[in-house]
């Protein structure tokens, strides 16, 4: 049995567990395929049939507002690792190593931390330490020659005389040039996984942003050099990155407190289908594989202005934007500007709006 809860969701039913709160009401997933219900979580042999489908979530409406009910998880086992312990149980991580580890200590009845280092009580400060011994039952260091960690997109700067083979096609990069005006000085910017993450290339001199990225870092730098690569420092799409002055590490649960408490200013992602009221979808096609729709149903949740970059159409030359959409939600009436290779095109109470600074086509 799998189910796919959104990302912050599922990081907040985490930590609810481990604070002993039953459930709670959230924003996200209000009025998509999660709230109805339906979606499977277990296939009969031949992965054809359902055979347990999700059940519909309780709704409730405040502020006008509507929530649904999540309730909260807790393991009867939790293997969580760590950079170091001391023999009373105190766990700290390494860069942006905490994401999930934390939380997941909290809501184990049962913590056991494979760590790096045990060291003596008061080596760690006090201060420093990311998980109390309280929460932590048995430590122990990583066997001899299995501390070499796995990098998943091994992500580098490239420098000014790399290949231009590399270069994005004319068409994408005008997308993204055009989405970097969007961007305001002083910004705090979620950026989804491919066109939206070149944005910070194309920001207009004397703009300063602060990327956020799900997984537990604000103030996200650039690409490392080869030698500066650190498997304990990625952003959310699993890419080697660094930090900037200022910069803060933290929990996947903190980071999507700041996306569902409206402290990102922007979100730009990608999409498969937007619709004229500004329904998106973006996460699943019936019928393929998914992992699951990862942060972007809390991102667009969250109040913050949504702002959408894709190829005006699909493969095959289909429209991605429609009166409704087909496929499965990611949000309702959540988008407000459309940014293709032809058009920029505003979502408003009235309808698709052109507001001018198209990308190159004509409105026929």
């Amino acid at each position: 049995e799998v189910e796919l809860p959104p990302q912050g969701t599922l990081a907040e039913r985490v930590r609810a567990g481990g604070a002993g709160v039953p459930a709670f009401f959230t924003a996200t997933a209000a009025g998509t395929l999660i709230h109805e219900g339906g979606f499977p979580i277990k296939f009969r042999p031949g992965g054809k049939e359902v055979e347990i489908a999700s059940k519909p979530r309780e709704s409730r409406s405040f502020g006008g507002r509507d929530y649904i009910m999540e309730e909260s998880i807790t393991g009867d086992f939790a293997l969580v690792k760590a950079y170091a312990a001391d023999t009373r149980g105190n766990l700290i991580f390494r860069g942006t190593a905490n994401n999930f580890n934390a939380d997941m200590a909290k809501a184990g009845r049962i913590t056991i931390a494979e760590v790096e280092e045990i060291v003596e009580p008061g080596t760690i400060a006090p201060g420093d330490i990311h998980v109390p011994g309280i929460y932590v039952d048995r430590v122990f260091k990583s066997p001899a020659g299995s501390l070499q960690k796995r990098i998943e997109r091994r992500t580098v700067r490239r420098t000014e005389d790399a290949d231009a083979s590399g270069a994005l096609p004319a068409f994408r990069e005008r997308i993204v040039r055009r989405a970097a005006q969007e961007l305001q000085d002083g910004m705090y910017v979620n950026l989804g996984i491919g066109i939206p993450t070149l944005c910070p290339n194309f920001v207009p001199k004397g703009v300063t942003i602060e990327l956020q990225s799900e997984n537990g870092l604000l103030g996200m730098g650039p690409y490392p050099d080869e030698a500066d690569i650190d498997p304990d420092m990625i952003n959310a799409g699993k890419e080697t990155v660094t930090t900037l002055p200022g910069s803060s590490l933290f929990s996947s649960s903190e980071s999507f407190a700041m996306i569902r408490g409206g402290h990102v200013d922007i979100t730009i992602l990608g999409a498969m289908q937007v619709a004229s009221n500004g329904d998106l979808a973006n996460w699943i096609i019936p019928g393929k594989m998914v992992k699951g729709m990862g942060g972007a149903m809390d991102l667009v949740a969250s109040g913050s202005r949504v702002i959408v970059t894709m190829e005006h159409c699909a493969k095959g030359g289909a429209p991605k934007i429609l009166k409704s959409c087909t496929l499965p939600l990611t949000g309702r009436s959540v988008v407000d500007r459309i940014i293709t290779e032809l058009a920029v095109i505003d979502v408003t109470p009235e309808g698709l709006v052109l507001p001018g600074g198209g990308g190159g086509g004509t409105v026929d």
